[in-house]
């Protein structure tokens, strides 16, 4: 089971980035701000947010004791910030001045790696704040990159699809190509995997891109040996662009996010899916599990983080989107009901829901009436959550078989006024216009948009009418 603590709705745009250290979490957004919350009661920080970058915050992390807190920006800085006060302790500027799109401490804290747009890599020396080392990828731009536990190799990925690893003297060992349309996100466990044919340990790297895909890689690092890296299986589940990945602790689980709006989280061992996540409204940019407590935060272009207490004793039938297509909801028992209530944050609604033996065709076909006068729910509020949350999973049945070339995009909803940008791409108009409204980019290839003209697609609105005629006989 996977229940919804809490809901953090404090950021004023897109949130891009969210990190856990022992005792907190950080998020960072489009809104220029990093926010901070105790993880005792998820409440802000009395010094949060931290302002000071000028434009975008792509990413924050913590230094390995938790005493400082890293955040880089469309600006062209990385930021340090003094988590017992909030004070800025330094602003390292990115060599060319190319807007940075991830930051990582080394487990030995001594450095800190900065990735920018322009494919430079940069290692600062967090004591000094002297730049140490850098290099470029050879192609795109710097999406991501991941740490090895010893901290002596790092792996980067980018906008071209590659896996790169380098070694601390920032000397290229080993290039990839991995994700034909880019490389979103990548972590590697710290727990090693022992390989029975030499015996050796290799680590668990996860990657995901544009490609829609998770895929899983061993990695040897070895001085002596230099560094081997094996394709390990493909992880499927999402159907849009995987924008973030993340291990657990322990490394037994692995959480992904996605175009697709849904947070999948995975056994490592198996690959199977755990639990299938459908809260966020927009776009799942980032997932983190916490490091010393069942908790996962999963952030969204909708603007909140979601903080997630995975129970993992009791694996629940009934809280997943993958479990609602296998069990159409209309045949779900009255279990199913109560399992799928608890994953909505309604479990105050369980034994209600029991007493009055309501099971998923009952569940359907429930009505601010029914609830009010047969079910008794006085709250015109209680009432209206459980409405949105069970007209959210009506929504769920139809886009499941809902073709792609249908959805916008941007909301990945069925398409009710679509219009051709100057891209090529098909968009509902709304979500258009108020992509446009904040940026001059694609939201399908990220390039400029030589002309904001929106162009009725009339041929694509006729054939969405027909289908929808279908789809009520």
């Amino acid at each position: 089971m996977a229940t919804l603590l809490h809901t953090l709705a404090d950021h004023s745009d897109d949130v891009n980035y969210c990190a856990f250290s022992s005792s907190c979490l950080a998020t960072c957004s489009l809104d220029k701000t990093i926010r901070v919350y105790s993880l005792s009661n998820f409440t802000e920080l009395p010094y949060s947010p931290l302002e000071g970058h000028t434009y975008a915050v792509h990413c924050c992390c913590f230094s390995p004791s938790g005493r400082v807190l890293a955040s880089c920006s469309t600006d062209g800085t990385t930021a340090l910030w003094d988590t017992r006060d909030g004070r800025r302790l330094a602003v390292l500027e990115q060599p060319g001045a190319s807007p940075v799109r991830v930051c990582r401490f080394s487990p030995q804290p001594a450095y800190l790696l900065a990735g920018a747009a322009d494919g430079s890599v940069v290692l600062w020396n967090v004591q000094s704040l002297k730049l140490y080392r850098s290099g470029k990828v050879k192609d795109g731009s710097l999406m991501a990159c991941a740490f090895s536990p010893s901290g002596n190799f790092f792996v980067t990925g980018s906008s071209s699809g590659d896996l790169t690893i380098w070694d601390d003297k920032m000397r290229c060992l080993y290039n990839e190509k991995a994700h034909d349309l880019g490389v979103t996100c990548c972590d590697i466990s710290s727990h090693p995997v022992s390989d029975s044919e030499n015996g050796f340990k290799y680590f668990q790297m996860a990657s995901c891109g544009q490609d829609n895909q998770i895929k899983l890689w061993l990695i040897l690092f070895a001085d002596f040996l230099g560094v081997q890296l094996k394709y390990k299986c493909t992880l499927n589940g999402h159907s849009a662009p995987v924008l973030a990945c993340a291990f657990s602790c322990d490394g037994q689980m692995i959480v992904s996010g996605s175009v697709d709006k849904c947070v999948i989280i995975y056994e490592t061992s198996t690959g199977k899916t755990l639990h299938t996540l459908s809260q966020h409204t927009r776009y799942v940019t980032t997932c983190a599990f916490a490091p010393h407590s069942p908790l996962l935060a999963t952030g969204s272009m909708d603007k909140t983080v979601h903080i997630w207490q995975l129970d993992l004793k009791q694996p629940c039938a009934g809280d997943t989107v993958e479990n609602e297509s296998k069990v159409a909801v209309e045949d779900w028992s009255e279990d199913d009901v109560s399992a799928w209530l608890c994953a909505q944050d309604l479990s105050d609604f369980v034994g209600l829901f029991k007493m009055n033996n309501i099971d998923g065709k009952e569940l359907l076909n429930l009505t601010k009436e029914s609830l009010a006068n047969e079910l008794k729910i006085e709250s015109l509020g209680l009432r209206s959550k459980v409405l949105q949350k069970i007209e959210e999973l009506r929504m769920t049945m139809i886009s499941v078989s809902v073709p792609d070339e249908f959805l916008c995009p941007i909301t990945r909803e069925l398409m009710n006024d679509p219009v051709i940008a100057t891209d090529g791409y098909s968009y509902e108009r709304e979500a258009m216009e108020n992509w446009i409204s904040n940026r001059r980019s694609s939201p399908m290839t990220n390039l400029p948009l030589h002309s904001l003209m929106l162009t009725p697609n009339r041929t694509l609105k006729m054939a969405i009418s027909r289908w929808l005629e279908t789809q009520q006989k």
